[in-house]
């Protein structure tokens, strides 16, 4: 049972730290939405998938640990958290201090990504706002209303009338 807490501690400890990691790149990530500097956003988003998949690895380990332990300790492995299991371990108050601070920091930790995620998930959507805003203009630009310029065969000559962009101040 030492060895499965010791371990279990230890996968916290990592998972920890990849989501600190994680915390990072959302935060070098808003500035760049902000600038909109795609290419830089592309290599944020890169590294963010690599680390996520390695979360995700560390947080199934982080389970089967968790469901060992409840059945060495005779206990519901569906319904055994960090918490429980810290009031479990009550006789060791070692394990239950690290248990119940990595708890703590995993908590916040993961409360500061979900908020600043939610952050630049509007920053991704004003951008996708604005962009949808840039082609509505273009595409009304393309169809704009012709003139009623005429050339000498008295035949339309179809030029759009897009603004001042065709007045021509010399005349």
């Amino acid at each position: 049972m030492a060895s499965l807490m010791e371990e279990l501690i230890g996968v916290l400890q990592t998972e920890s730290g990849q989501y600190e990691e994680l915390l990072e790149l959302s935060k070098k990530k808003t500035p760049i939405l902000v600038s909109g500097k795609i290419d830089e956003l592309q290599k944020i988003t890169d590294e963010e998938q690599i680390l996520v998949d390695n979360i995700n690895s560390v947080d199934k380990k982080r389970v089967e640990l968790l469901s060992d332990i409840g059945n060495v300790l005779n206990e519901d492995t569906e319904g055994l958290t960090i918490q429980k299991l810290a009031d479990l371990v009550k006789e060791q108050p070692e394990q239950q201090k690290q248990l119940l601070e990595l708890h703590d920091k995993l908590k916040r930790v993961l409360g500061s990504v979900q908020a600043l995620n939610e952050q630049n998930k509007a920053l991704v959507n004003q951008m996708l706002e604005m962009v949808a805003f840039d082609m509505n203009l273009l595409k009304s630009m393309k169809q704009a209303p012709e003139t009623a310029n005429y050339n000498k065969q008295a035949a339309n000559t179809g030029d759009l009338f897009i603004g001042a962009s065709k007045f021509d101040a010399k005349q």
